[in-house]
């Protein structure tokens, strides 16, 4: 049975979209804001989860745009980079239309975890020097498996999916934590638009909810990339840790 939201609902979901996207294009985590709050409203979660893609997905698009009008884009290895990543993607989005989302609970606790034992113990994994050469999915060892798995824990969750990619993108693959972002978004469109589609074959989208986050989440965004672009490395790697830390206590909670 559908919940029945009224315009302080909508409100509400509007502007923590808004706080979520910048959550999300910072560091990830935003969507263990949003979740939690669409169920504590009475949606269901399997409706919850499928309707906070829509946000996701146009929240992508806006930081992608404005990651590009920066130039920091990289787009030398994105087929490389975006194959392993949607077809996990595609088998994480079909999991989530038959398995519970408690499943990858466990998971996912000693994911976020371990990123944050690598941001505060081990920073040179997300500071990468500026002349370190950046390397090729094709050349680098455990690459593509790894970007697999983060794709299906996108394309299941979505929740703190940032956290496994910024790892990969700024230590395995040595972009800088900037453009590591920006690959994040283009990851995280190419994953979600998979994930959607998937979700809209099954009926999982409340599209009124799904369509009030999109237009918080645009505006996140707009504000995230901005901040993203102004911020020093090492203040978005703190940023990184403590939200990590902020994700694992909500699943916790949750």
């Amino acid at each position: 049975m559908m919940a029945d939201l009224n315009l302080w609902h909508y409100l509400a979901i509007a502007a923590l979209g808004i706080v979520a996207s910048i959550v999300n294009i910072l560091a990830g985590g935003g969507s263990n804001l949003i979740l939690p709050l669409l169920m504590i409203f009475g949606v269901p979660p399997d409706i919850a989860n499928g309707s906070n893609r829509v946000g996701i997905f146009f929240q992508s698009i806006a930081g992608i745009r404005g990651f590009k009008q920066a130039d920091k884009l990289p787009t030398a290895d994105l087929r490389g980079i975006l194959v392993p990543m949607m077809l996990g993607g595609l088998v994480g989005s079909l999991l989530a239309s038959i398995l519970p989302n408690s499943v990858l609970k466990p998971a996912l606790l000693l994911t976020m975890l371990g990123v944050a034992a690598i941001t505060f113990f081990k920073p040179g994994l997300l500071l990468t020097p500026e002349n370190a050469e950046v390397r090729k999915v094709a050349d680098t060892p455990w690459a593509w498996p790894l970007l697999f798995a983060a794709g299906i824990y996108g394309g299941f969750v979505q929740a703190g999916a940032g956290f496994l990619m910024l790892p990969l993108f700024a230590g395995l693959l040595c972009y800088d934590l900037v453009r590591a972002n920006a690959l994040k978004l283009v990851c995280t469109l190419a994953f979600t638009a998979v994930s959607l589609a998937v979700f809209i074959w099954y009926g999982k989208i409340w599209w009124l909810v799904g369509g009030v986050l999109a237009v918080g989440n645009i505006i996140g965004a707009v504000i995230g990339v901005r901040l993203a672009l102004k911020l020093s490395p090492n203040t978005m790697r703190w940023i990184l840790f403590v939200m990590t830390l902020v994700a694992v206590a909500g699943a916790l909670w949750k």
